[in-house]
């Protein structure tokens, strides 16, 4: 394909110089000698290779966007393949809208570099080179005045391009910033119009627009003067041909239509240089893009994803020990945890919020990387487990529950991709979710909108236990998963949660006592520390901070 675009290329180029060439010929020899056949002859030349010029311009684009095409589904392929292999930590300070903009905004920008920018410049140096040649065997003298201007033509370039990179990157950065603000602010609309806060986050969204704005007036500001600038060069240069040119015709030694053709031959070296100085304006936004879009394919990607054991049989005993993180590396989250959970058992994490309840589910799963101690499952430590294997081992349900823009269908088979209808029926049956399901108009084939949004807060939650019931692992974690649902409905759903964790090795989160007064051991949670453990009863009965939560209501009946 590159050399069939080469081809078109270079053919085009040539054609170009046919033009001068038969003006040249039907000024000085046909229209002299009256030869009206011959100047129709050459004007039938002339169309002719202007014909091919555009045949062979039509397919060199189709080539090259085909290529083009090609080459931006690879890059957001590996672009977002990179992202997913990319830590928590690394989103943890990317604005959403932020990685959005990389996708949908920078990759275009350095595409245009990568393709437009290298075939265009191919292009137009082909064409100065053709044309060069012609311009020096029609008149030596000319074509040393046509290059003229090329020293000044070439200062005013690397002028420009001294600072246009940081010029470009404060439009990107500032088109970012208000991308991100905007996603924030749709996906927060509910409660931008509960606090009544219209006005406030329009002044806000304004204010990015405005930096953008100011940003992208200051890039085509300098743009307003160099590129016009170029052009007074390059026409000052076709100024000085004709002037010399003239001077030569005055004194007999150039005829008429040698003047004319090296006049056309000028334009036609002058347009691709004009070419490459808008092409320079595009290599700028193309770098400053680049520096974008591989700062996150140059970032450190998780480890283990597709390294370590893979877990065949899982019996489910895991043992914290002498466990501690730290989100920032500074002051610990946790430190000291100590937890065993053997096959089958049940074990709670209770404490007031910021205890470090989550963070603990977090190392399990290897969303984050314990700093101390040791953590394993069935005695193998699990940052010896490739983490593809040992995600696949476990069913997580989240306070939170998040349902991708699909189907009901969709959703579910997130948690087994092979099952039938009759498991979906039967896991959404045990969730308590069969009743609602049947009540949408199509059922399993109903949309569920925008991070679930056509769904209430408590039919969400029981899809999630559904998807989690369908992927049928050995360790289930509960994060506080009936915390969403009403007091009767999550009674219904208790149950059957129960008659689940008895088969497996499941950690819950919860505040709600009749999620956990069951488990066979509570842990209970303050800064970071476990300072008691034990059943519901013996936590009771010893009087300490597990009572309190309880007298407290932060653990409910």
């Amino acid at each position: 394909m590159a050399s069939a675009q080469l081809f078109c290329a270079c053919t085009g180029a040539v054609m170009v110089v046919v033009f001068p060439s038969v003006t040249q010929e039907v000024i000085d020899v046909a229209v002299p000698a009256k030869d009206w056949a011959r100047v129709t002859q050459l004007c039938l030349l002339a169309l002719g290779a202007y014909g091919l010029i555009h045949l062979f311009n039509s397919l060199r684009i189709r080539l090259n966007n085909t290529f083009e095409q090609r080459v931006v589904y690879d890059l957001r392929s590996d672009l977002y393949e990179k992202l997913q292999r990319l830590p928590l930590r690394w989103f943890d300070n990317r604005p959403t809208g932020d990685i959005m903009t990389t996708v949908s905004e920078d990759i275009p920008a350095v595409e245009r570099v990568l393709i437009d920018g290298v075939e265009q410049g191919l292009v137009a140096v082909l064409q100065l080179m053709i044309v060069a040649v012609f311009m020096f065997r029609a008149d030596a003298t000319l074509a040393w005045t046509a290059m003229l201007p090329l020293p000044c033509l070439a200062i005013g370039a690397v002028l420009y391009t001294r600072h246009a990179r940081s010029r470009h990157k404060a439009v990107r950065t500032n088109s970012s910033a208000m991308n991100s603000l905007l996603h924030d602010n749709v996906s927060g609309i509910r409660q931008i119009k509960a606090y009544a806060m219209e006005k406030a986050e329009h002044e806000r969204f304004n204010g990015a627009s405005g930096r953008l704005r100011e940003a992208t007036l200051h890039l085509m500001k300098v743009w307003s003067v160099y590129r016009p600038s170029m052009a007074m060069l390059k026409d000052l240069g076709s100024v000085i041909v004709l002037w010399i040119g003239a001077r030569a015709l005055i004194d007999g030694r150039m005829e008429t239509g040698q003047l004319a053709g090296f006049l056309i031959l000028t334009r036609f070296f002058y347009d691709p240089v004009e070419q490459l100085h808008s092409l320079n304006q595009l290599i700028q936004a193309g770098r400053a893009a680049g520096d974008r879009v591989f700062d996150v394919l140059d970032a450190e990607e998780e480890r283990g994803i597709d390294e370590g054991r893979e877990l065949d049989v899982v019996k489910g005993h895991i043992v914290y020990q002498n466990v501690g993180f730290s989100y920032t590396g500074n002051l610990p989250t946790v430190h000291g945890i100590q937890i065993e959970a053997r096959p089958g058992q049940t074990i709670a994490l209770v404490g007031p919020t910021g205890a470090g309840k989550s963070t603990i589910i977090n190392l399990l799963t290897r969303f984050y990387e314990h700093d101390e101690g040791s953590l394993t499952i069935d005695g193998i430590p699990v940052r010896d487990i490739r983490k593809s294997s040992l995600r696949a081992k476990i069913g997580y349900v989240t306070q939170e529950s998040f349902l991708f823009n699909g189907t009901v269908r969709e959703n579910l088979r997130i948690g087994s991709r092979e099952a039938s209808e009759e498991e979906l029926w039967a896991a959404l049956r045990t969730a308590n979710a069969a009743d609602f399901v049947q009540a949408l108009p199509d059922q399993l084939d109903t949309q569920v909108g925008e991070r679930g949004i056509k769904l209430s807060v408590g039919e969400k939650q029981r899809i999630s236990i559904a998807r989690a019931l369908l992927r049928n692992p050995p360790i289930l974690i509960l994060d506080e998963a009936t915390a969403s649902v009403d007091t009767e409905t999550e009674r219904q759903i208790q149950t059957a949660l129960e008659r689940l964790m008895k088969q497996r090795t499941s950690f819950v989160i919860a505040h709600r006592l009749s999620t956990i007064r069951h488990a066979d051991c509570i842990y209970v949670l303050q800064k970071g520390r476990i300072v008691e453990s034990g059943t519901h009863d013996e936590l009771t009965a010893a009087g300490g901070l597990y009572a309190e939560l309880c007298r407290s209501s932060l653990i409910a009946a």
